[in-house]
């Protein structure tokens, strides 16, 4: 067990009357004139936006808007919040949608009182000191970053996507109000809670077994997600399962579930260059790449056979915790291996892909799969993981069995 320290600072404000709040807690964490940050055009449609403008206009609370992010955020865009806030005297950025529009807001917020570009934060070339306050009005449950440290952005300059941690960036409050996720329809929903189980098993796939309470705390919450795609993909309206996966989303990424243990985020910064190449739904990606990623790891003993044993310990836990495998305890392997299969079908009956044609709709080139290869592994420099330490060549060997 790793020794560990806790922070999730965020304070969440839930239910159905949580939005009325907006102006009192901006003013309780300081903002004065805020920038108003949004996606397309769901929010204008829905209402979402100009209730939030007209609620701070009661409050007494100075915005100004940007909207146009877009899945897998630009940095363009960033960098034109970051000249618009310098220029209206901004000190609080508001975001109103889901994880690509607080992590573009994260992004803002690092570069306006940054001296210098703000993507050298994304490269780790520069480390923050500073930021301005960020907080989320969440409609979109998925990438947790209304509780996280973390945010993605992507450069159009090469199609570079790269993400940053930093307990600067996590919000100052997050308003949730699951009447808000009713109308995302059924891929967005399932990518979500795809995505959200991602940050849970990045963490929960670890040489770190030990602590018991963190890893049957995070079987918990992806039974109770997996119960609660089906019971909302049957009926969209149902406020219950609606407001499960909302706060659940939240919860898988906040920290929690990576408490005392080694967190891997293999197959994360594998798909950022799926995403970032073929600019597709994030939480889509991960279903394509992980089945590949697991077999792949299971199948590894270059790390020797009592590691080997580890791995397929935590593979066979999975498969009967999670997914309701009967153990085979004659045949451990079996066991992992339908732990694996049985995560396939679970994808495919939430309309998620299993592999890179399922997910692009074509075949991935050689020439393509090299390029992401070299992208994820900083030209083949850097390496990713922690279950299993993977290099470029295992990263292309991923990439290559994910084809499909």
């Amino acid at each position: 067990m790793k020794d560990f320290n806790f922070y999730a600072p965020t304070e969440v404000v839930f239910g159905e009357q949580s939005e009325e709040q907006v102006a009192a807690l901006v003013k309780k964490y300081g903002g004065t004139k805020v920038l108003v940050h949004y996606g397309g055009q769901s929010a204008i449609k829905s209402g979402l936006l100009d209730k939030i403008c007209g609620l701070l206009d009661e409050g007494g609370v100075a915005y100004v808007k940007l909207g146009g992010v877009v899945p897998n955020p630009r940095l363009s865009l960033a960098q034109e919040g970051i000249a618009l806030c310098r220029k209206e005297g901004i000190d609080f950025i508001l975001a109103v949608g889901g994880g690509s529009v607080i992590d573009s807001a994260k992004c803002i917020a690092y570069g306006v009182p940054l001296d210098g570009n703000v993507w050298d934060v994304y490269l780790g070339k520069v480390k923050p000191e500073k930021m301005l306050p960020v907080a989320a009005v969440l409609t979109i449950p998925a990438a947790g970053s209304e509780m996280s440290e973390s945010s993605v952005i992507t450069n159009e300059d090469g199609d570079v996507k790269l993400g940053y941690s930093n307990n600067l960036s996590r919000p100052k409050f997050a308003i949730m109000n699951p009447k808000r996720t009713m109308t995302l329809p059924a891929y967005q929903t399932a990518a979500g809670v795809t995505d959200m189980m991602m940050h849970t098993m990045e963490r929960y796939f670890t040489l770190d077994g030990d602590m018991d309470f963190t890893t049957d705390m995070a079987e918990a919450m992806l039974r109770s997600i997996k119960n609660a795609v089906f019971a909302v993909l049957k009926n969209p309206q149902d406020y219950r399962y609606r407001a499960q996966i909302m706060w659940g989303g939240s919860l898988m990424h906040n920290g929690l579930t990576g408490c005392g243990v080694d967190e891997d985020w293999a197959t994360h910064q594998i798909e950022h260059e799926l995403s970032g190449m073929f600019d597709v739904t994030h939480g889509a990606g991960l279903a394509a790449i992980w089945p590949s990623w697991a077999r792949y790891v299971l199948a590894d003993r270059t790390d020797g056979e009592a590691i080997h044993a580890q791995r397929l310990s935590r593979f066979v836990r999975f498969a009967v915790n999670v997914l309701d495998v009967p153990n085979d305890f004659t045949d451990p392997e079996a066991t992992a291996l339908k732990g694996i299969e049985a995560m396939e079908r679970f994808y495919h009956a939430i309309g998620m892909p299993i592999n890179i044609k399922e997910l692009i709709g074509k075949d991935v080139t050689d020439a393509e799969i090299k390029e992401m290869t070299r992208k994820c592994s900083r030209d083949y420099k850097a390496t990713c993981g922690g279950f299993k330490v993977l290099k470029a060549e295992d990263i292309e060997a991923i990439y290559r069995l994910a084809r499909g």
